[in-house]
């Protein structure tokens, strides 16, 4: 007996010990799978980043088993590759490996942001039927759609955004994914897919649908209707970017009242007011229709959204008072809402308590027509972190208890309001901010202290700040982590003296208009972006030769007192994109290293006294867009190589020098050209006949406000990001210097006055119909005004004075409505100035020194007027009566001539009867002579 238990325990010890073996073994890899992911390995593009990702993979011993390769799970029964994960490691490949297709267990597929560049997805995709998750976003792929993937049943995850496919003809083959439950199509082009809310709605268990700038067409009306089947999970709906029709896909959506939770209808151009649909939409939790064209005030459907979390509406045309805005915003939701944005609508009114929303963390009401003060009770409002009031009209004192309880506060912007800061000396802020801007609100005249406890910001704005006061040592210490910093339009003259801060961590400083003095301290050539203007700068500017100025990308060092000449040393700037050098005391010649800018795409040296003529190599700078070298000693001809060259320049100004010869005809290459000054020369010759070539001028209107560019800035030693500039440019608008921005994109001009141009005025100057200004005063020119004159719909300016312009006013030129300056004095022009409402409105001095006749001139027209047939205008009114007095009087002799024959042949008979009778006679005459002479 005891000999039977003993052998029936070491039984149960060795069956424990086999199932331990079993709990502890690994199944290996099938070795077709690991060949064709080895196979699917040299489809992709090595480097030593990439070698680091598969270092796991191989065909050595140790590295066989491809169940232990990074992103390659296996099923641990079976061996076989399940997951196949190499998302966001940022690979780059040329194709997917045919042998994929061996992975046939393969259920979860995730290749998101390898870069495929514009290869085809596979045809094969279509095989891996067991695939439940499918993410080829971000790839890249080109070609045809992957319909194959509708052979995919079993999907539950499908991600195809951001390729490049063709357009997309249909979803037929979407209905067949019943299982899906996420899909996103972003950036496919599915302007011809007319069926995608129908195909949307048999989905029955979606809950996630994301289509970001697909060029959806707006669902027709049978598709906004319940379907049969139809899926009633949807809780995301995301169609940013589309061009939607705002009743038919708000129609749409009330198929989905009771599941929607998220929806995103941003950038979608819709139109009208807030919709009462949303009023059925019980679930929503957050909402966003920013940047759109909705308007009115007071949005009731909002009243019941009880579960409103976010709800965003920047961008939109909404008015009203805002305090009315609030107290329409669901009552129920006071503990749930967390993030309301408003910003740039046209919401008026004060600013209302909200403590009511104990729970907003986000509050965005910038860029409105807000007034008033702030209330203080904003301060207990303790769970805010981010307050944007900036662009306002607000007023009043910001005082400590505005922030008393706001501990978890990280962005405040109250900029470019009426407010001033008024904190106790030794106030202790409660937050620690990542964003302060709180430009033109009045904080000085002493240097704020309190800014001393904050030592985590990216971003700091206090220009405009009243500021009089010397920089504090513990300043630049606490700016470790800053990405923007503006100080300007102070008065913090001593800021730079004693500097020993390293700027390559300071990527954009704007140090303007603070009455700096002395040299440009060497290691703010650190800085990635410089704006030093408007101060008392002095000596060379040399301090561009470190080495550490290589990372510059924008400097303005303008109107300052830096002298001597552009050193040789710009060669290493090739990363400069912006170089403004205006009003200073630089002299010498234009260096040839300037051509080495060869990134610079706004380079102004006006107001300086530079001498010789264009240096050779500026041809190489052919990304320029801004050219402004006026108001200097330069000399020579205008290059041919300047409009062959560089073509993409929209504003040239050569102004106010010495140039000389011609103007070349190469000049029309400028294709882009919208403001040309060339004015104050010695230029001589005729304008080119080939000016319809300036195809912008050929153009009206104009949507862009701003000349912007857009760039890339370094953000610290190892990284960079986009961003850009608005230009601005200085010329003489309308009789006076003017310096234009935020309209700058507007004005369209051309001015080459004051040089010693002959000829005629081309006619095809009428094609440039997108003209704001026309100055071509104080030349030698001859000949007459184009008749074709009137085209130039956009002349808001027109001067044709001091000239040898002789003829007519064209009457087309009193069809110019827009026309608020003219001067056409001191030429040659006769007769009488055109009737209409424009011409008649001038001053008379606009036409002195000629010999014209009519209002508003005091000396009248003649009643009879004899005009020399060489000086004779087609479409002068005169000419015009006189060629209907003509007409009238033909017409008179007509009427009269032939009812004195033949009204005498119809009402008296006997002079009818022998006049028939004479006509007999005259053709048995005729008949007897041409039967004599055959």
């Amino acid at each position: 007996m005891g000999g039977i238990m003993v052998l029936l325990l070491l039984v149960i010890i060795l069956l424990v010990n086999l199932g331990h073996g079993d709990a502890n073994m690994t199944m290996r890899c099938r070795e077709n799978e690991g060949e064709a992911l080895l196979a699917f390995k040299k489809g992709l593009i090595m480097d030593e980043d990439n070698q680091v990702i598969f270092s796991s993979w191989g065909t050595e011993a140790a590295k066989q088993d491809c169940c232990r390769w990074k992103g390659v799970p296996c099923d641990n029964q079976t061996g076989h590759v399940v997951q196949l994960d190499l998302g966001d490691d940022f690979l780059q490949g040329t194709m997917i490996s045919p042998k994929l297709i061996e992975l046939k267990h393969l259920r979860y597929l995730d290749l998101k942001g390898i870069f495929f560049n514009g290869s085809t997805v596979p045809d094969f995709i279509g095989s891996l039927t067991n695939l439940t998750h499918l993410d080829l976003s971000w790839c890249y792929f080109g070609g045809k759609f992957p319909i194959q993937v509708g052979n995919l049943t079993n999907l539950q995850y499908l991600d195809l955004s951001a390729n490049r496919f063709y357009k997309v003809e249909n979803l037929n083959w979407l209905t067949r994914l019943s299982s899906l439950t996420y899909l996103d199509l972003s950036f496919a082009n599915l302007r011809n897919a007319f069926d995608w809310p129908e195909a949307v709605n048999k989905l029955p268990t979606l809950t996630n649908l994301t289509l970001l700038d697909c060029s959806l067409p707006s669902p027709p009306v049978r598709s906004t209707l319940s379907s049969i089947n139809s899926s009633k999970s949807l809780s995301s709906i995301a169609l940013p970017m589309n061009h939607l029709s705002t009743s038919s896909i708000f129609l749409w959506m009330s198929n989905y009242n009771t599941s929607l939770v998220d929806l995103d209808l941003s950038f979608g151009n819709l139109t009208g007011s807030i919709p009462d649909v949303f009023g059925n939409m019980s679930s929503l939790a957050h909402v966003d229709l920013s940047f759109n064209y909705l308007e009115g005030a007071e949005p009731h459907s909002f009243t019941r959204l009880c579960s409103l979390q976010s709800l965003m509406l920047d961008g939109n045309n909404l008015s009203g008072q805002f305090s009315k805005f609030v107290q329409i915003l669901p009552t129920c939701a006071q503990n749930s809402l967390e993030r309301l944005r408003l910003s740039e609508n046209q919401l008026a009114g004060s600013l209302p308590n909200l403590t009511n929303f104990l729970s907003l963390k986000e509050l965005y009401i910038r860029y409105n027509q807000l007034s008033g003060r702030i209330p203080e009770s904003i301060g207990q409002m303790s769970k805010l972190e981010f307050i944007d009031l900036g662009m306002n009209a607000l007023e009043g004192e910001i005082v400590d208890s505005h922030f008393s309880l706001l501990s978890k506060l990280r962005r405040l912007d109250l900029s470019s309001n009426s407010l001033v800061l008024n904190f106790h000396s030794n106030w202790s802020p409660p937050f620690q901010l990542d964003y302060i801007s709180l430009g033109s609100c009045k904080m000085g005249p002493y240097f704020p202290k309190w800014l001393q406890s904050q030592n985590g910001y990216s971003y700091l704005n206090i220009s405009n700040a009243g500021i009089v006061d010397i920089l504090p040592s513990w300043f630049w210490g606490t700016t470790h982590n800053v990405t923007f910093i503006s100080l300007s339009h102070n008065q913090i003259g001593e800021m730079l003296k004693t500097l020993t801060v390293d700027f390559a961590n300071y990527p954009e400083v704007h140090l303007s208009s603070n009455g700096i003095e002395g040299p440009i301290p060497a290691t703010l050539s650190q800085a990635s972006y410089l704006d030093l203007s408007n101060n008392n700068f002095s000596g060379s500017i040399s301090f561009l030769c470190a080495s550490a100025a290589m990372g510059l990308t924008f400097l303005n060092i303008s109107n300052n007192n830096l002298s001597g000449e552009l050193p040789e040393c710009l060669t290493h700037l090739d990363n400069l994109v912006m170089l403004d050098l205006s009003y200073n005391a630089l002299s010498g010649k234009i260096h040839m290293t300037i051509g080495s800018l060869f990134g610079i795409e706004t380079l102004k040296l006006r107001s300086n006294e530079f001498v010789g003529e264009l240096p050779l190599s500026l041809k190489n700078c052919t990304s320029l867009m801004v050219l402004d070298l006026a108001d200097n000693q330069l000399s020579g001809s205008i290059p041919k190589w300047l409009g062959a060259s560089l073509q993409k320049l929209v504003i040239l100004m050569l102004s106010s020098n010495h140039f000389n010869g011609s103007l070349p005809s190469q000049l029309c290459d400028l294709i882009h050209i919208q403001i040309l000054d060339i004015s104050v020369n010695s230029i001589s010759g005729g304008i080119p006949n080939c000016l319809k070539n300036f195809t912008a001028l050929a153009q009206k209107g104009n949507e862009n406000l701003t000349v912007e560019h857009s760039y890339m800035r370094n953000t610290d030693q190892h990284s960079s990001e986009g961003t850009d500039y608005d230009d601005d440019a200085i010329f003489i608008w309308k009789g006076s210097m003017r310096v234009f921005r935020n309209t700058l994109g507007l004005v369209r001009s051309i001015d080459f006055s004051s040089n010693r141009l002959t000829g005629e005025i081309p006619s095809e100057i009428s094609h440039l119909v997108g003209l704001v200004s026309l100055n071509l005063s104080r030349n030698q020119l001859t000949g007459q005004i184009t008749p074709d004159i009137g085209k130039l719909e956009s002349l808001d300016s027109l001067d044709l004075s001091r000239n040898h312009i002789d003829g007519r006013i064209p009457t087309s030129l009193s069809r110019i409505y827009r026309l608020g300056v003219l001067d056409l004095s001191h030429n040659n022009l006769i007769g009488k100035i055109p009737t209409g409402t424009q011409l008649q409105s001038f001053d008379p001095s606009v036409y002195a020194g000629n010999q014209l006749c009519g209002p508003p001139l005091q000396n009248l027209c003649d009643g009879v007027e004899i005009v020399p047939d060489q000086v004779s205008n087609e479409e002068d009114k005169d000419d015009q009566l006189i060629r209907y007095g003509f007409y009238i009087s033909m017409g008179l002799g007509f009427f009269v001539g032939f009812w004195g024959v033949c009204g005498s042949l119809i009402f008296i008979r006997e002079w009818r009867y022998t006049y028939f009778k004479f006509l007999n006679y005259v053709t048995v005459m005729l008949i007897k002579r041409k039967l004599t002479d055959a």
